[in-house]
Parts: structure tokens; sequence; C-alpha cells
């Protein structure tokens, strides 16, 4: 009897480098996929889980027409608040989508292109993750939607060691989680043996 996992990795994602990210932008500038331009950076910025960001309306992250520096939404999963901050790259690429689109305040940010008054799925919004991770050259099993949720996470990690503002900006309720999540534990251990010549 075969086991369902044999063959695929299972547990966390791994998440994104910084070169991986500029690699991933530039090729979206290019070919001119706004929509697609809009969605990573977005899921970048916001370190939003899969349903909360394809569910984001306009009103969600704009006021007045006005794409805003931060936002904040109720989390799905948890139902607590969360607030997240959008860059000045990402607030141009949405106000250009949003403008070219035509959207209003009640519209969905990333709407499905078969059904009216309905976000894109979840299978459609991994098969374009699955795209940029081939595009990459990188291991389709080792990347995923929730990739993106770590990748910001993981590298303020990396540079300020800072668990408490990670576990706020992901919505975490303890810390422990954000720790488990992130495993820092493991990594800084590796990252010590390594640094340690024998």
């Amino acid at each position: 009897m075969t086991t369902w996992n044999k063959g695929k990795r299972v547990g966390q994602k791994k998440a994104f480098k910084l070169e991986d990210i500029w690699r991933i932008r530039i090729r979206l500038e290019i070919e001119n996929k706004l929509e697609q331009l809009v969605l990573f950076n977005l899921a970048i910025d916001s370190k939003l889980r899969s349903c909360d960001l394809i569910s984001l309306k306009v009103r969600d992250i704009s006021s007045a027409s006005l794409v805003q520096s931060r936002a904040m939404i109720e989390q799905k999963k948890t139902h607590k608040e969360v607030q997240f901050e959008i860059t000045p790259k990402t607030q141009q690429c949405m106000s250009q989508r949003i403008c070219l689109k035509n959207l209003s305040s009640q519209n969905y940010l990333f709407p499905s292109p078969r059904k009216p008054d309905r976000h894109i799925c979840y299978h459609y919004y991994a098969n374009i993750v699955k795209t940029w991770v081939f595009t990459l050259g990188l291991d389709i099993t080792q990347y995923g939607t929730h990739s993106l949720r770590r990748t910001k996470a993981s590298l303020i990690y990396a540079k300020t060691k800072n668990l408490r503002a990670i576990q706020l900006l992901l919505g975490h309720s303890k810390l422990q989680s954000t720790i488990e999540y992130l495993g820092v534990e493991i990594e800084d251990a590796l990252t010590i043996s390594e640094a340690t010549e024998t």
C-alpha cells in the first residue's frame, strides 16, 4: 500500500529569498502581467493566508480611491484582526490596476475570470504561484502559496530577530506559534553550527 505523502514534501513551505522576489517582479513587469504583479506584491506585503488574500475587496485597501499605506482585516481562520503595510511599489501597481479595470470599492481585488461577483479560487492562485516557482527553476514541491506568507516574516526575522513583531504581523496568538512557524530554533542552531569550525 502506497502512503498518500510518498514522494511529497510535507510540512512548511520554503520562503522566497530576496533575489527570488526581484526576479519574479522583474519578469512580471517585463511581461506586463499587472494582475499577477499586484497579487505577488500584496501577498509579500500583507503576509496574509491565501483565503484572506484572494478575498480582499478594493474597500479593504483603499479609501476615496486612494490605496492606503496600511490596512486591517479580520482573519477568516482566527477571527482576529491583523494589520499590514502596503509598500509604495505595491500601492502604485494596485492603483494602476484598479484604474485600468475600473474597479469600485465593493469589487474584489482579484475577481474570478469565469464567475461574476466572485474572487479567484485557491487553485487558480496556487497554479500562478507554481508558474512563478517553475520560471525561477526552483523545486515546485518546496514552494507554494504559503511561501509568500512566510517570505517577509523570514526576512524580518533574519534582519531583526524580533519575534514579537513577527507575531503581531502574522496575527499569531502565541509566540510559540511564531517560533514553530519560522522554525527559528533549528535555523539559528544550524547557523551557529555552520559558523563553528572544528
